[in-house]
């Protein structure tokens, strides 16, 4: 009957102790757990870097959209008022040379009325 209680209680004594991690085990998987969690945090820290970088790649493009409009603003009131002055000069050409012709017609009736 002893040896009938024997293995039984070897098998249960074998899986109670292999089902119980010895310290170094603890230790390792500890280890294991602490590397993988340093993983995370550096992985989390990546996403924070690239996406302030991202947001400030962002930032830039909308400052070069600003700057850009305001530029062509800027040229469009420059072309305008360069417009205006061209049209301005048009009008003055407009009045002197019809003053003329009206002068070069009056010397015209003059010379008809000596005829």
């Amino acid at each position: 009957m002893k040896s009938y209680l024997t293995i039984p209680l070897s098998a249960a004594t074998l899986v109670l102790f292999a089902s119980c991690d010895s310290e170094a085990e603890k230790a390792r998987k500890r280890a294991l757990e602490q590397q993988a969690d340093a993983l995370e945090e550096k992985a989390d820290a990546v996403r924070r870097q690239g996406e302030r970088a991202a947001d400030a790649t962002e930032d830039a493009a909308d400052r070069v959209r600003q700057q850009t409009e305001d530029a062509i603003k800027a040229a469009k009131e420059r072309a305008e008022r360069s417009a205006e002055g061209a049209d301005s000069n048009a009008d003055a050409i407009r009045e002197r040379t019809e003053k003329e012709a009206d002068k070069l017609e009056d010397q015209a009736d003059q010379v008809r009325d000596n005829k």
